[in-house]
């Protein structure tokens, strides 16, 4: 679990030392997840063991990031960005109208460094959840972005999930899904209250959640 402190730790650092250069909360949490960290682990995926086919063009996949620094670098994303808005699918979705935030390259970089080091995939779902919600909550607090209109504590999202007790082979709908922290809960909920068979786990990864939400790239399910 160190290992992980220390990830958090040092991915809570680079967020300060940006925001310096005025990049704001949201805009580190759209970069460093939606893009960056996502393209991770499909290059992480697509080796073995998991030798997966993810759709990741080759020219504009993590390793056409990870050989660049400074102007080239720099240059490359934001044609990156652009060609995969481009792409059909899920993949589309989330580059869709995608920009780069970053401007200082020399910074960009070492944020390429510090993604590239760690293998993401094996990285524990707490850990991840840690970094990403407290970026939530530190761009919620941020009132100039506007943000708290999508975040909700995960505590109070707990308790919804405690109350409402969501049940096997029962459909869950979010109308503001946001980021989607009700259907995680309610995930959670279900894998740890129920010994549930191969039926009911397809179910509920594949047809249990509908939601909607008004943010690019963090709702819009339905």
């Amino acid at each position: 679990m160190s290992g992980a402190n220390s990830l958090v730790s040092k991915v809570w650092s680079f967020c300060t030392v940006l925001k310096d250069d005025g990049v704001s909360y949201g805009d580190y949490l759209e970069q460093l997840t939606y893009y960056l960290i996502f393209l991770k682990m499909a290059d992480e995926y697509c080796k073995p063991p998991h030798s997966r086919n993810l759709g990741i063009p080759t020219d504009y996949d993590w390793e056409s990031l990870a050989g660049l620094r400074g102007g080239p670098l720099e240059i490359h994303y934001v044609n990156l960005l652009r060609e995969l808005g481009k792409e059909r699918g899920i993949l589309g979705h989330i580059y869709t109208k995608s920009q780069n935030k970053i401007q200082n390259p020399a910074k960009f970089f070492k944020l390429i460094d510090m993604i590239g080091k760690e293998t993401w995939t094996v990285i524990g779902a707490d850990a991840k959840g840690e970094i990403y919600d407290g970026l939530l909550e530190k761009n919620a607090e941020d009132t100039k972005s506007g943000a708290g209109q999508y975040f909700t504590p995960r505590a109070l999202i707990e308790a919804m999930a405690e109350c409402v007790r969501p049940e096997p082979m029962k459909t869950i709908a979010d109308p503001a899904c946001g980021t989607g922290g009700f259907f995680l809960k309610s995930y959670d909920f279900i894998a740890k209250n129920y010994s549930i068979d191969k039926e009911q786990k397809e179910f509920l990864r594949f047809k249990a959640f509908f939601g909607h939400g008004i943010e690019p790239r963090r709702g819009d399910w339905l």
